[in-house]
This record gives C-alpha cells, sequence and structure tokens, in this order.
C-alpha cells in the first residue's frame, strides 16, 4: 500500500520516526517532505493535492497539533483528513469518514502511540454504504 507523508519542521522528527517505521512494515512510503516544509500549509497541501491527483487511498500529515494541517487540507474540495490523537477515531476516521488523511500533532502525540493510531488507520477500510450519504454530502458544500 502506498502512504503519503508530510510534515513542517514541527512534525520533521516524528514524520522521519513513522516513515522508518512503515518501510520496515512494508509500506511504499512516498514522503513529500524530505526536508521540513516552511510550515503546516505547505506541506498539507502537497499531502492533499498528491492524494487527490494520484487516488491514492492514505496519507498522514504531521505538524505541532495537527489542527493546522487538519483545517488546510479540508479547505480543498475532495480532501477528507481528521485530525487524531488516539487509536479509536483513527480507525472510525478511515471507517465511516473514508478519511483520506489523517493528520497528528507531534505536541501531543508521541511516537509510540502515533504508530499505535496509524497502524490503525492504515489497516481499516472504508465501510462505504450508508456513511457515502454524508460524504457526499460534504461534496456539494461550496
Amino acid at each position: 500500500m502506498q502512504v503519503v507523508l508530510g510534515s513542517d519542521k514541527d512534525g520533521f522528527e516524528l514524520k522521519e520516526f513513522v516513515k522508518n517505521n512503515l518501510t520496515k512494515q512494508g509500506y511504499d512510503v512516498i514522503d513529500l517532505t524530505p526536508t521540513p516544509a516552511k510550515d503546516f500549509i505547505e506541506s498539507s497541501l502537497a499531502v492533499t493535492h498528491k492524494v487527490l491527483e494520484s487516488g491514492i487511498k492514505k496519507a498522514i500529515m504531521f505538524d505541532a497539533y495537527g489542527v493546522g494541517s487538519t483545517m488546510a487540507s479540508d479547505k480543498v474540495k475532495g480532501m477528507v483528513t481528521a485530525n487524531v490523537e488516539e487509536e479509536r477515531t483513527g480507525h472510525m476516521t478511515a471507517l465511516h469518514n473514508g478519511a483520506k488523511a489523517i493528520a497528528i500533532g507531534s505536541g501531543i502525540v508521541g511516537p509510540q502511540l502515533a504508530l499505535s493510531i496509524i497502524n490503525r488507520y492504515l489497516k481499516t477500510d472504508y465501510a462505504a454504504g450508508r456513511h457515502q450519504v454524508r460524504l457526499n454530502m460534504l461534496e456539494e458544500m461550496i
């Protein structure tokens, strides 16, 4: 499975830790920020556009708190990104919300918890069905 990663300076160390672990697990990691982006808007938009243009199903953004990357990414039509701080949300946002990306804040989530969240997110497929109605409603918003 391909996984897109991106981070600003605040999330860079955590992103590198996650990247190494995902690579060891056999994921095809596409790192859009081999050096830290200037800010979370730059890194999150790079990830967002890569996901939307390539059809890649999963991505992870890193910054200090996760909120900034989420807000910037969700401004782009067609993108669903969730700020995630624990495993259950990582699972449910993939299952019910079809999240194409999650954002993790390095100032909130430590390395081991980040790996646990990401593993739940990556191993969960979107259920679609009755949940697709909400995604369609999001797409219709201006």
